[in-house]
């Protein structure tokens, strides 16, 4: 009776990890440049193939400060907003920037950025960020039986532009996405 119930345990610790252990997605031999972004370099493979085959795909880029003041810059000028319009949206401004996750998954249930936790890194192993899950919310419908979802995160502000290693896991696919990000 021991015997089968340490078997018992034995098994039930062994199916336990290898329920949270995540998938190994295929990684490239040298960071590949992000088509999208300029500053983001993707470390995992992560195509419009990979969505075919498994329905998950997670996008990444870097947004800089200078940009998004350049932009609300151009806004103003375009929308000849008042001065107290401009203040409000200078004030928000994160001085890091901002990074914007974007997710395809087969089926809305699977769009939740809440499943998503982001983990920031320098090179010296030094953590920048770290968001346990995104902001809830729900995907909509993209393309076939794919939804996206997309979310804005500000970025933390670097002393000198450096390359920060970024992992994203997805709890609900068991899966880690990983990029590095070249800020400014």
């Amino acid at each position: 009776m021991k015997k089968l119930l340490l078997v018992v345990l034995l098994l039930a610790s062994v199916g336990a990890s290898a329920q949270i252990k995540p998938v190994e997605r295929k990684r490239y031999l040298r960071p590949k440049k992000d088509e999208n972004c300029a500053y983001v370099f993707n470390v995992t493979k992560n195509t419009d193939e990979d969505s075919e085959a498994d329905g998950a795909v997670t996008r990444l880029a870097y947004r800089p400060y200078a940009e998004l003041l350049a932009e609300i810059d151009a806004l103003r000028k375009m929308n000849n907003w008042a001065d107290s319009t401009y203040q409000r949206r200078f004030s928000t401004l994160p001085a890091g920037g901002t990074l914007v996750i974007t997710m395809l998954r087969r089926g809305a249930q699977n769009a939740d950025p809440a499943y998503l936790a982001l983990s920031a890194k320098d090179k010296d192993g030094k953590v920048l960020l770290a968001q346990e899950s995104l902001p809830a919310g729900s995907g909509r419908f993209w393309n076939r039986d794919l939804y996206t979802s997309q979310r804005t995160i500000p970025f933390v502000k670097t002393e000198t532009p450096q390359e920060v290693s970024i992992v994203i896991n997805d709890a609900k696919l068991k899966q880690d996405f990983m990029y590095l990000v070249k800020t400014q």
